[in-house]
């Protein structure tokens, strides 16, 4: 059985999914390896317009790690540094795909969990979900690269108090402190999930890797360099450009070639 399943929605969109039910998709050095392999390799595409990554069962996203695994794998700051090798490459596969990213959130997104949505460009969540990193309770520490993530979608208040307290978040208080951006009725989650997915893909392909882009390095060095600014300029050359203007004043919808 393949840990991480994936699915193709349409020519577009590629659904990828932690498959672990029985357990409620708690995460283990496989899932971690597999997952890191399979945005690695959806990256290369040229294609795709958005990937949304799920949990199987519909009652979890995910629990975090497999806590049955630590004696094995995490027991000593010597075997946790091995496993956070991978670990923190996977996270950094899914920051780094060019290609547009929703989490759809049902249920459980705790600890590694919450860690995969918050690397994810948008999440969307289901009324009842919850969401948190309780290592508090277990002496943990969230390694720095792996808060770094958390800080990409929250502020440093709301860090501290999701690692400090320990507690579990509701949906609506994740919403309010911008840990997910949308919440739904729970039936309503795969829906609202792919709605967002297709209107992602009704834009411009390569305005929206440029956007992901522009972001992220101004996120990480804090400035607009000549070189980012200029590349702004580029989708003017595109042939999506001339199809968007085009149909917007023929007040038709574009459709766009990704050229």
């Amino acid at each position: 059985m393949n840990l991480i399943k994936q699915k193709k929605i349409s020519n577009y969109i590629i659904e990828v999914s932690l498959n672990r039910p029985e357990k409620l998709n708690a995460l283990t050095k496989p899932m971690w390896k597999e997952l890191g392999s399979v945005f690695k390799n959806l990256s290369k595409n040229k294609d795709l317009r958005c990937i949304v990554i799920r949990g199987e069962g519909g009652k979890s996203f995910s629990p975090g790690n497999d806590i049955g695994e630590f004696e094995k794998e995490r027991s000593n700051s010597k075997l946790a540094k091995a496993y956070g090798v991978f670990l923190h490459g996977t996270l950094r596969a899914i920051q780094d795909c060019p290609i547009p990213t929703v989490a759809l959130i049902e249920g459980i997104c705790v600890g590694g969990g919450m860690e995969i949505a918050a690397c994810c460009d948008l999440r969307v969540c289901g009324e009842s979900s919850r969401f948190g990193v309780p290592i508090k309770r277990l002496g943990l520490t969230m390694a720095a690269k792996e808060l770094q993530a958390l800080l990409g979608i929250t502020n440093y208040s709301t860090a501290m108090e999701i690692l400090l307290e320990g507690k579990i978040m509701s949906a609506k208080e994740a919403y309010e402190k911008n840990l997910v951006n949308k919440v739904v009725p729970d039936e309503d989650v795969e829906k609202e999930a792919y709605k967002t997915a297709e209107l992602i893909c009704d834009g411009a392909p390569k305005v929206a890797r440029w956007h992901k882009q522009f972001a992220k390095e101004i996120l990480k060095t804090g400035k607009v360099t000549s070189k980012l600014n200029n590349l702004g300029y580029k989708c003017y050359d595109t042939k999506d450009f001339q199809i968007g203007y085009k149909s917007f004043l023929t007040k038709t919808k574009p459709k766009f070639k990704n050229k």
